[in-house]
């Protein structure tokens, strides 16, 4: 009888230890997908930020490039009628903003993938708040572990 406890009991640990092992090993499959999905999300919105960043400049020499023109289609206006030192002026100033404008264009080379660094925990943080109801496999609930895992 008691030996037969005792197998009973061995058995049950036995059958406990297999599964908190097969638990832990879930909860870190779990960790590691939502650490891989923070990390992408992170990369994107670098990239996206870079994008931004370009499609701003290209819109700033657009209208500057088009006031260029319309400077320029001034001073043909205004030729024989206007003092030549203003024109002079103008067509100097016209030059130095046409050069600041290529000097910006974000695509007199072709823009090429940006290079992007790695997400830190802390970059992570803001994609902790698009977690599910299960904290286990939150990106949040990994944070405080994540240097230590890494």
């Amino acid at each position: 009888m008691i030996l037969g406890e005792i197998e009973a009991r061995a058995v049950e640990d036995v059958r406990r230890r297999q599964d908190e092992q097969q638990a832990r090993a879930k909860r870190e499959v779990r960790w590691q997908a939502a650490i891989d999905e923070a990390k992408n999300e992170a990369v994107r919105d670098q990239l996206a930020e870079v994008l931004r960043d370009q499609a701003g400049r290209w819109q700033e020499v657009t209208v500057l490039t088009e006031y260029c023109l319309a400077v320029e289609r001034r001073i043909g206006e205004l030729e024989g009628a206007a003092d030549e030192s203003d024109l002079d002026s103008a067509r100097r100033r016209l030059e130095w903003a046409r050069e600041y404008v290529r000097s910006i264009d974000p695509l007199i080379r072709l823009p090429g993938m940006p290079r992007t660094r790695e997400p830190t925990p802390e970059g992570l943080k803001p994609t902790a708040g698009r977690c599910g109801a299960d904290d286990s496999s939150c990106v949040s609930g990994v944070l405080g572990c994540w240097s230590g895992r890494l």
